[in-house]
């Protein structure tokens, strides 16, 4: 699974590493997102690719509330295709969700270690991610809620490890058939998860204090010396 992440490189490097057509938010650092917070993505919408702000845990049309998005911020690869609030989305609402890296904890209950997992070459990527949108009514003219939610995968052999879950990591080739609105078969699509994979991580223990979610600023990701250990 995928619990915390990091989102912390600058625009301008983020136009470079993809393809980004606007920008329709601002955007501020942050080391430790937790789920309902707001993290980028780019959504593509009348053939162009935006880069916007999503709640992390996605809420189905259907859904009474948005508390529905707090299970949702996972959606499992083996059942996307036939789970009631991942299926319509995977046709029509796919997004690529931007990180720098993302935690994982080992050990002991109550002793648990967290460690700092990113590609091997250290760069911004993207996780392969769908999301939706919201009306308590519908007949609420109020802006809509925009969710979303990260696929996940068995582990590849370089962290499982730390878990037997990981998420999507989509290489830079499979980025616009992922956001392409013609392709929505989802033996097709299935397909693009796969092929796309990244598979080759590296990782290093940090702070306990990702494990409080008020905790956001670079020394998150910073590896654990005799300094800065908590």
């Amino acid at each position: 699974m995928c619990g915390r992440f990091a989102q912390f490189s600058p625009l301008k490097i983020l136009k470079q590493k993809f393809q980004i057509d606007s920008v329709t938010c601002e955007f501020a650092p942050n080391y430790n997102v937790a789920p309902s917070q707001e993290v980028l993505a780019i959504v593509k919408q009348e053939n162009e690719n935006n880069l916007e702000k999503l709640h992390w845990g996605l809420v189905p049309i259907w859904a009474k509330d948005i508390s529905t998005g707090f299970h949702m911020i996972n959606a499992r690869i083996e059942t996307i295709s036939t789970k009631p609030a991942f299926k319509d989305a995977l046709k029509k609402h796919r997004c690529l969700i931007i990180a720098d890296g993302f935690y994982e904890w080992k050990g002991e209950k109550g002793r648990k270690q967290p460690y700092y997992i990113t590609i091997a070459s250290g760069e911004p990527f993207v996780f392969a991610g769908l999301w939706n949108t919201w009306n308590k009514n519908k007949d609420d003219a109020g802006p809509a809620y925009k969710s979303c939610t990260i696929i996940t995968t068995a582990a590849s052999k370089s962290i499982s490890e730390l878990h037997d879950r990981m998420p999507v990591i989509l290489s830079s080739k499979y980025h616009e058939l992922w956001l392409n609105p013609e392709i929505q078969s989802p033996k097709d699509l299935d397909a693009i998860l796969h092929d796309g994979m990244t598979n080759e991580m590296k990782y290093y223990p940090v702070s306990k204090q990702v494990n409080f979610a008020k905790n956001n600023n670079p020394s998150c990701v910073e590896p654990i010396t005799p300094d800065n250990f908590i």
